[in-house]
């Protein structure tokens, strides 16, 4: 797998926990959760920028989430908060989705350990920031 290949699976990776973020956030009333679901937006922000300038130092433009991707996640997240819009069930909605992150964002590097490190680094930092997205949402379980 080249390093594009990769670096287009972290953008879809990112971009769905971004728009995971903006689909709940309507959901969420209490202010400390927002303010978290706040930074946690910012971080993948952070990590998408890292991945766009490896696409345009390549002169290339990432390829989009499938519709149906999307469609999925959305539908997904709008049957789970139907009749259960606490916290603690959002919280869990978002740790699945992490965790999704964090098997994928493993089994590319494993998968690729010929990736210039660069990519790696940045992969690496993706799996982390799931990590630590999953920690800092058990305490609104």
């Amino acid at each position: 797998m080249d390093d594009l290949t990769i670096l287009n699976e972290l953008h879809k990776g990112i971009t769905m926990g971004m728009s995971a973020i903006e689909e709940v956030s309507n959901k969420v009333s209490e202010q400390n959760f927002q303010d978290e679901l706040s930074f946690q937006y910012n971080r993948y922000r952070d990590s998408l920028d890292k991945v766009d300038a490896k696409f345009e130092e390549a002169g290339e433009i990432p390829d989009d989430v499938e519709l149906n991707t999307k469609m999925m996640s959305w539908m997904g997240i709008q049957m789970n908060t139907l009749k259960d819009k606490s916290n603690s069930q959002i919280s869990e909605l978002l740790i699945q989705g992490n965790d999704m992150g964090i098997i994928k964002g493993v089994k590319l590097l494993n998968q690729n350990p010929q990736a210039p490190q660069d990519v790696k680094d940045i992969l690496d930092g993706f799996i982390r920031l799931q990590e630590n997205n999953i920690e800092r949402l058990k305490k609104f379980l």
